[in-house]
């Protein structure tokens, strides 16, 4: 099937995220450099895809496809993340980006590699977001766009984070109230999804649910031994 021929899948945060995990959020000139740059980057290459003249030509190109990743082209796993379908759509993956970020940046730290590494999570639970939709839905033609697995990753570590005094007294375990209660919103919001379609959350378009709860799962339980990691100075 050509490529402008494959049905495009917003694969973002078009619809309400869970007030808990919101408290996540930092004010903008309070947080870290390295959550500022995910943001301004998301929504920066976004504007450059508009310029370009066509924007869903530039989704087609860039975007992730099970069909695609079986023929061997892996790019997509990372490309996909820095294209998206609309402002509205760009604009929300952005605003996850540094209100889950910042919190995940300051804990892995600023010295040294800390940013590295902070940018390598977020890709990684990104890709490992849409690794998640093409086992779901091996060999399909639609094109994932968009950074909401990456998104949901941070947002997956971040909740592991609310409530703690800071990165020196460590993480939540999987069975505090507060980790629990997100993980099961954020299931909830996207089997309704899954199960009613998208329009029903007020997103504008088809949403790769599966790509958000895998991404979410990544940064829920790589954030533990990537933190240990980087204490123990393996990384």
């Amino acid at each position: 099937m050509p490529a402008h021929d494959r049905p495009l899948v917003r694969h973002g945060m078009d619809f309400a995220m869970n007030n808990q995990a919101l408290k996540a959020r930092e004010p903008a000139f309070n947080s870290p450099w390295p959550a500022l740059v995910m943001p301004a980057a998301i929504l920066a290459i976004y504007a450059l895809q508009r310029l370009g003249g066509d924007p869903d030509g530039a989704a087609q190109v860039f975007g992730f496809s099970p069909a695609a990743l079986n023929a061997g082209r892996w790019s997509g796993l990372l490309t996909a993340q820095f294209v998206h379908g609309s402002w509205s759509h760009v604009g929300l993956n952005a605003l996850g980006a540094l209100a889950f970020g910042a919190p995940v940046a300051r804990w892995i730290g600023l010295r040294g590699f800390g940013p590295s590494i902070f940018f390598a999570f977020y890709l990684v639970c990104g890709g490992l977001g849409c690794l998640g939709f093409a086992l779901v839905h091996p060999g399909a033609t639609v094109v994932l766009v968009g950074a909401s697995g990456a998104v949901s990753g941070l947002m997956g570590a971040a909740s592991r984070m609310l409530g703690m005094q800071g990165p020196s007294s460590g993480l939540a375990s999987f069975t505090s109230p507060t980790v629990i209660g997100v993980a099961v919103g954020w299931v909830v919001i996207n089997a309704i999804m899954a199960v009613v379609g998208a329009p029903a959350l007020g997103a504008a378009g088809p949403v790769a649910w599966e790509a958000h709860l895998f991404g979410y799962a990544a940064g829920l339980l790589l954030i533990g031994p990537l933190l240990w990691l980087r204490r123990s100075k393996a990384i």
